[in-house]
């Protein structure tokens, strides 16, 4: 099957899928002959292996790295070296790595025929839903999609995100009329630099076509979630320019403008009066079942971080539609595909596809008695890893936990991804992972080391605590501040209020009266110390017994923080498409930014128990 554009392939596509895990091994072992046929004789290869083309010597030779290994010959060929530094096939644009994930920006290589991969598992995407819902090819999609302005590297290669590199390629742009990828945005409003704009117009294409829209989405939750808050503001001028039948004259993009005459083409007042009629209520709880009546499921990631946002999909969907994580993919290397995209969002998992570059894994440890921790991932990141460690695809156990490594075409050669996974099941002969978290994403003060996985546990557990209040953790961040010894966590929480109560439970006198419930101060000191609770053994210890970790603190900051937050992040570089809330904050701008927002503060009032085993 060939990803040569991006279209429905139906059978064709689950049949390949079936091929291609039913002998994974042999596709693994003939991707890195192929890899190492083709590069060999590059300089970075060459420096290890000396001219061999044999696996075993690239498994013995060829050193375990971090981006800061393979950086400088990178730059060397954005400065205009020949790409044969790295990969014997020409380097046809660098890939920013959206900044946010725990790291600073990062460029990656890729090849031409790297779009043909990533097609390859686009198009392998709606042949898997379409075996849980019927007739999507009945209807559009409402899925939105943005570019970030692309660089120049001193050579003059494009330096973009990747999403910005797939919209802005052939295989999207000239991809042929498939009622199954039938969206409502028009090309043009995605290619639009300006956010808000494509935002705007991209939104109201999407309430101009409410009638037929049965899929909702955007690559990450978050991002879906700021569409909603960007409606919520604006929603007042989308009505208006479907009354008259004229777009906002703040719209100034003259694509954006001439591709949206095309749809916004007349008055349409009833239209104009049914979405008013809705998002004139005063809870918007289940408000996009409301606006899109047809509406089967919301795409997005929401696995990892993105879960955190979980509760407010479900809030705004009222429950009613299911969310759905289709793929696995970053910058370096499109990986896999959920198989069973229905599952509930905590039981993901996603199948690495064998053709799409060679994978081995770090061993971290082994899930005991039914518990899922990490038992090596406190190792320093910077820590050589010896070869003769790494584990191939096919020879993962289950249940247990590793490190991604990777190496591709376009020059990375065991190069370490960050991701902890967890196999959970296998496809043929193909391992099934659950992603756990950033490896280098975690808090420590002392010798407690909180990743990202234990921190969401813990805030899951806490923010529980608001719900009687009808009270939502919409976004968190955190920050361990070692300005004052001990050391303490520090927890940027972001709530708000709903009319109608959140929890399962209502009391009486908020359904009657459906007023807000203030929080004192004792339920924000219940949630710190509800955090706590939850941490590992080592944290409660350093708190409690060793008091080298002073009590941890929320910051409740002004609503809107993280929007400005994530304005920040993009304006430095970022891709909305890619931006993921930072869990753990290190950048001094970023926190001038937060505690310039901080409205309340609170902390533990006790100590967390901890016994000695």
């Amino acid at each position: 099957m060939d990803g040569k554009k991006l279209e429905y392939k139906g059978e064709e596509a689950l049949k390949e899928i079936e091929r291609l895990t039913s002998k994974a091994d042999k596709v693994q072992l003939n991707i890195l002959k192929e890899i190492l046929t083709r590069n060999v004789e590059t300089e970075y290869l060459s420096k290890y292996m000396k001219g061999s083309q044999e696996v075993a010597d690239f498994k013995k030779c060829v050193p375990v790295i971090t981006y800061k290994e393979i950086q400088p010959y990178i730059q060397r060929i954005a400065n205009g070296e020949d790409s044969s530094l790295i990969t014997g096939h020409p380097i046809t644009e660098m890939l920013c790595s959206s900044g946010t994930s725990g790291r600073e920006p990062n460029m990656m290589p890729t090849i031409a025929e790297d779009l043909d991969r990533r097609t390859f598992i686009y198009n392998l995407i709606m042949p898997i839903i379409n075996q849980y819902v019927p007739d999507l090819d009945k209807g559009k999609a409402m899925f939105l999609y943005f570019v970030k302005a692309e660089m120049s590297t001193p050579c003059g290669l494009p330096a973009r995100t990747v999403l910005t590199s797939y919209y802005k390629s052939n295989h999207f742009k000239c991809r042929g009329e498939d009622p199954f990828n039938n969206c409502t945005s028009p090309d043009q409003t995605v290619f639009c630099n300006d956010s808000n704009q494509s935002m705007y117009c991209q939104l109201l294409s999407g309430l101009l076509h409410r009638h037929q829209v049965l899929r909702l989405g955007a690559v990450f939750a978050s991002a879906f979630l700021r569409a909603i808050s960007f409606l919520e503001r604006n929603w007042v001028n989308f009505c208006t320019d479907i009354r008259t039948g004229k777009l906002d004259p703040l719209i100034t993009d003259p694509d954006c403008r001439k591709s949206m005459a095309k749809i916004l083409s007349s008055p349409d007042p009833d239209l104009a009066d049914e979405i008013s009629s809705i998002c004139s209520l005063q809870s918007w709880k289940g408000i996009l079942c409301q606006l899109w009546p047809k509406a089967k499921y919301i795409e997005a990631v929401v696995t990892g971080s993105m879960a955190q946002y979980i509760p407010a999909l479900e809030y705004y969907s009222d429950g009613k539609l299911p969310l759905v994580g289709t793929m696995y993919a970053s910058s370096e290397c499109y990986f896999g595909v959920n198989l069973k995209p229905f599952c509930d969002p905590a039981d993901v998992a996603f199948t690495l596809m064998p053709n799409m570059g060679y994978f081995e894994f770090i061993p971290l440890g082994r899930g005991e008695n039914g518990t899922s921790r990490v038992m090596d991932i406190e190792e320093d990141e910077d820590e050589d890893v010896l070869s003769d460690k790494l584990v191939d695809l096919v020879h993962v156990k289950l249940g247990g936990y590793y490190e991604l490594v990777v190496t591709t075409f376009a020059g990375l050669y065991r190069y370490r991804i960050g991701d902890v996974l967890q196999v959970t099941g296998f496809h043929n002969q193909a391992p099934q992972f659950r992603f756990i978290c950033r490896r280098n994403v975690v808090l420590s003060i002392d010798s407690d080391k909180t990743n990202e996985e234990d921190l969401h546990r813990s805030i899951t557990v806490a923010k529980k605590l608001l719900e009687p209040f009808n009270a939502l953790l919409v976004e968190y961040t955190s920050y361990a501040d070692t300005s004052r010894v001990p050391g303490h966590y520090v927890m940027y929480w972001e709530i708000v209020h709903h009319h109608g109560s959140l929890s399962p439970s209502p009391t009486v006198d908020s359904l009657i009266n459906n007023v807000v419930t203030p929080l004192d101060d004792k339920v924000l000191q219940e949630c710190c110390i509800a955090v706590e609770e939850e941490l590992d053994y080592i944290y409660r210890r350093c708190r409690s017994h060793d008091k080298s970790v002073g009590p941890l603190e929320i910051r409740v900051v002004e609503p809107g923080t993280f929007e400005a937050l994530m304005d920040y992040f993009i304006n430095q570089g970022g891709s909305i498409n890619q931006y993921k809330t930072p869990r753990c904050i290190k950048s001094k701008k970023a926190l001038k930014l937060l505690d310039s927002n901080v409205k309340a503060r609170y902390f533990s009032p006790r100590d967390p128990h901890w016994s000695p085993k």
